[in-house]
């Protein structure tokens, strides 16, 4: 029979298996799906260096009559060192807060996306947890930004919500010292603060997603000044902590 203290040792263990899996994890399919064209560019770009080298291997074998033993593993050494270089290179880029303030809205979801799955591992659980929530709300979100042009004063609303307010809030909370993220101040702990913040720009991105859908995009410049004050004042407390 397990003691209660071996099967407290197995319930922390499986939320710390659970809660790594949960930071490994895509939080949404636009970055996937990001991930999965930059792969695909450079697989394409893969064949055709191979097919260029084989190419130019039968060119030679032509003119010389063969190219023998060694130009055969020549071949086959400049077939292996072209499909391990592009395949491997380059990176993809990883957004940054700067570059996500001038990302196209056609890409905005799925980059933001992949920006808040790098910040992850700097992050308290909850706020871990709440990220798969927004990640499904960027998913919904993306398709409406199709219907808007860039210079549309609701697609300015839209990427100050999700390209500046929300990297500010994260952000804010990762200058905090780790001393002081569960100490209160004001009522509440940086961590229960950047969950709260987190929660309310949840909520936000599913109304846009909706007022957008609607055509009442009047409502959403007014929610957009509300979040610029409401966030101003926020990042101001933060830097008082």
């Amino acid at each position: 029979m397990n003691s209660p203290a071996s099967n407290s040792d197995d319930t922390l263990t499986a939320a710390a298996r659970s809660l790594r899996n949960v930071r490994m994890m895509p939080i949404g399919t636009k970055s996937q799906a990001l991930r999965r064209a930059h792969f695909w560019g450079k697989l394409s770009k893969a064949v055709i260096a191979v097919g260029v080298v084989l190419i130019g291997a039968g060119i030679v074998g032509g003119i010389i009559g063969g190219i023998g033993f060694w130009g055969v593993m020549i071949t086959a050494l400049l077939v292996a060192a072209a499909a391990f270089v592009l395949m491997r290179y380059p990176e993809m880029p990883l957004p940054t807060t700067e570059s996500l303030k001038l990302t196209d809205l056609g890409t905005l979801a799925g980059k933001t996306e992949i920006w808040l799955e790098a910040q992850r591992p700097a992050l308290p659980p909850p706020a871990v947890t709440l990220m798969q929530d927004i990640g499904i709300r960027l998913d919904q979100l993306a398709p409406q930004l199709q219907t808007l042009d860039d210079n549309d004063p609701a697609a300015r609303e839209v990427r100050k919500l999700v390209g500046e307010h929300l990297p500010e809030l994260i952000n804010g909370y990762k200058r905090i010292p780790d001393s002081l993220k569960h100490k209160e101040h004001a009522g509440k702990t940086p961590a229960q603060q950047l969950v709260d913040g987190l929660k309310t720009i949840d909520r936000e991105i599913e109304t846009m997603t909706g007022q957008i859908s609607r055509g009442e995009l009047d409502k959403l410049a007014v929610r957009g000044r509300y979040l610029e004050m409401r966030y101003d004042n926020a990042d101001a407390d933060g830097q008082g902590q």
